[in-house]
């Protein structure tokens, strides 16, 4: 099925932002995402330039029998930002920002970049918290939770979300916070674009002005891997680590000989920064001899500054939560890694708890708040062929590494099968997810995501 010329200059003409079909200049730019390994080619990009563009392709796509995709940053790893011959909502537009420094709040638009977002309110020594990547759109990193660099300060991103403006599939305009239509915000805390476009979020902001901050490398040895770790959960809130395990690429700051060898590279925020800061990240100096030590006192938002650089290749990647890394455990993941015949292969390692873990599992549709460790298995190819190899591989390491409770986060999730989803929104999470989405899109327009289908009525 084509969407024809005439329905497309009638959705086009009524519209403040712009489209963009397969024949115009910059489809191809427009239509990709940041990982690599899709080729999706709508038939229609929307890029919405309101809120009533939104209403008017929401309504569109059902008109025509169309498959829709809601994109704000293009992070997917599952694809889900586009579609083959659908509709692509481009949200990148939405981009207003008000910052009310007095009273620590912000209403923002869903296009904005988390870098974008912090730039700006630690132009006011306030900020957020997001996630590590300065590029995804706020968007998507919201709706799925947000685990981060102030997850142990200050929680998910969720749990600084006060309302939110979001269009669901009948058309309506509907701002959703506790008081109003609480089951809905309680839904889109964690359980992602089911439930229809959010359009802009009301978010707490916090005192977060100078941290220390950046990144420490150390030998990936078993021992430091499951002291760094030990270091990390016991560290006050206010430290928040990233620790990911590695073969060293060439960098300008390793020497030649350590290439090829295991290292850990740990992204650190300790968000009082100072002599309390100071005193954090010392532990983590002296579990051995750094290969190379960035941490510093900086501005919050310099964590974010670093270029991501070009969309990667393929990849592979599975995600999970563990419930601790002792050293035989981190000796699988050396070896393993050692085994790995990709570009790049890493084992991701964010350690939880602090005030993440203090907010009630029920309080929003993020059900994992007693997890203590989020483990991700990457691998970057680009020989399509080597696919089933390169994932086998992911595969391994993932079962050798899971815990007995299964578990997932909803963003990290690939296309895993419904059996995957529902590890992300376990039990009750999924029974009260599925009522709140046959009440508000009960022909499931937004399927395009780990999908929670409507309950049966």
């Amino acid at each position: 099925m084509r969407a024809t010329s005439a329905s497309i200059a009638e959705l086009d003409a009524g519209l403040d932002g712009r489209i963009i079909v397969p024949d115009d200049t910059g489809y191809d730019e427009a239509r990709a995402m940041f990982y690599g390994g899709h080729d999706l080619r709508p038939a229609v990009i929307v890029r919405a330039g309101s809120v009533n563009d939104v209403v008017r392709t929401i309504a569109y796509a059902q008109d025509a029998g169309r498959e829709l995709a809601v994109r704000s940053g293009g992070h997917s790893g599952a694809g889900h930002s586009s579609t083959d011959g659908g509709i692509q909502l481009d949200l990148s537009d939405l981009r207003a920002l008000d910052i009310d420094a007095e009273g620590r709040t912000a209403w923002v638009g869903s296009g904005l970049t988390a870098r974008e977002y912090t730039v700006a309110t630690g132009e006011h020594g306030l900020a957020t918290g997001f996630g590590d990547a300065g590029t995804v759109g706020i968007g998507g990193i919201t709706l799925g939770g947000g685990v981060g660099f102030l997850v142990r300060k200050y929680g998910l991103t969720i749990d600084d979300l006060l309302a939110a403006d979001i269009v669901t599939a009948d058309g309506r305009v509907r701002r959703v916070d506790a008081e109003t239509e609480p089951d809905l915000f309680w839904a889109i805390r964690g359980g992602g674009g089911n439930f229809g476009v959010a359009t802009r979020f009301r978010f707490r902001l916090h005192p977060v002005d100078t941290v220390m901050g950046g990144m420490l490398f150390l030998p990936a040895t078993p021992d430091v891997i499951s002291a760094f770790i030990a270091e990390a959960e016991a560290a006050p809130d206010a430290l928040s680590s990233i620790a990911t395990v590695m073969v060293a690429p060439p960098m300008p700051f390793l020497p030649p000989e350590l290439v090829g060898e295991p290292i850990l590279l740990a992204m650190m925020v300790h968000a009082d920064g100072g002599e309390a800061g100071e005193r954090a990240i010392e532990p983590f100096r002296v579990l051995a001899a750094p290969i190379a030590d960035f941490l510093r006192p900086m501005p919050y938002p310099e964590m974010y500054m670093a270029d991501e650089g070009e969309h990667p290749p393929r990849f592979a990647s599975r995600t999970m939560f563990v419930d601790g890394i002792d050293a035989p455990l981190a000796g699988t993941i050396v070896e393993r890694l050692a085994a790995s015949t990709a570009i790049m292969s890493a084992v991701q390692l964010r350690v939880l708890g602090g005030a993440m873990a203090r907010v009630p599992a029920d309080a929003t549709a993020f059900a994992h708040r007693d997890r203590r460790i989020m483990a991700n298995v990457a691998t970057l190819f680009e020989d399509p062929d080597e696919e089933a190899t390169h994932q086998a591989w992911v595969t391994g390491l993932h079962d050798a590494l899971r815990s007995d409770t299964p578990g997932a986060y909803v963003n990290f999730l690939g296309d895993e099968g419904e059996e995957r989803v529902h590890e992300a929104y376990p039990g009750q999470t999924w029974d009260r997810l599925a009522r709140i989405k046959a009440e508000v899109d009960p022909a499931n327009v937004f399927h395009r995501n780990q999908n929670i289908p409507p309950a049966d009525r």
